[in-house]
């Protein structure tokens, strides 16, 4: 008898672990289920966000014009020729360089010149001068003349430096020394020939800025060191 309880009890536990196998199965079987719905979930995401273009090119710079200095139209001063008119720009092939230049037209020397748009501050190109810097001008021109104590051929270089410099007020300091009002001695003809230089020079900005003509620019600035 004891023995056929032993079998019985054994009988009975057989069963026992075939549900668990059947549990363990069906608990799986959920794992699988949630790890499916998860990987379907992060498909339909991907599907719906932007695809990515990034092919590791750069993307073009953006081309900007550098603004040149001056236009068309423009009056402008070079320090060893004056007032000149801008009458164009363009392109050229220089020594193996493709290079802008503005094209300027020296009225007074029937002159053209060429000047390279990268060249405009190394050159001395300039916009006319304000009013405001006429004014100096004008104070200069009253002011009294230095005195000539050394000799001609050193001032005559020192002048010829102020024409060329292209500051107006500079160049008021040779028209004002070198002027003679009446009744003074007579400028020698060195003298003379740099003073009319310089005074040219010195009018045509004057008058662009004052808005005169040349004679009318030359009479004021001649009644200024009068007076």
């Amino acid at each position: 008898m004891a023995t056929a309880k032993t079998t019985k009890k054994s009988e009975m536990k057989k069963p026992h672990a075939g549900n668990s196998t059947k549990r363990s199965k069906v608990k799986t079987t959920k794992g699988q289920k949630k790890v499916a719905k998860s990987a379907s979930t992060k498909a339909v995401s991907n599907s719906s966000a932007k695809p990515n273009v990034n092919t590791g090119a750069k993307s073009p710079k953006k081309v900007t014009k550098k603004k040149l200095a001056f236009s068309k139209g423009d009056y402008v001063v070079y320090p060893t020729h004056g007032v000149g008119k801008v009458t164009g720009i363009e392109k050229s092939l220089i020594a193996g360089f493709n290079l802008q230049l503005f094209v300027i037209l020296f009225e007074s020397e029937k002159m053209t010149l060429r000047v390279p748009v990268e060249k405009v501050t190394e050159s001395g190109l300039r916009k006319i001068s304000s009013k405001d810097k006429m004014q100096r001008v004008v104070g200069t021109l009253k002011g009294r003349a230095r005195s000539k104590r050394t000799m001609w051929s050193r001032r005559a270089q020192e002048y010829e430096a102020k024409i060329n410099s292209g500051d107006p007020v500079a160049i008021a300091e040779v028209v004002r020394d070198l002027y003679r009002a009446a009744g003074q001695p007579e400028q020698s003809y060195s003298e003379r020939q740099m003073y009319e230089a310089a005074l040219e020079r010195l009018v045509h900005e004057f008058a662009l800025v004052e808005k005169l003509d040349v004679p009318e620019a030359t009479e004021k600035i001649e009644t200024a060191m009068a007076g």
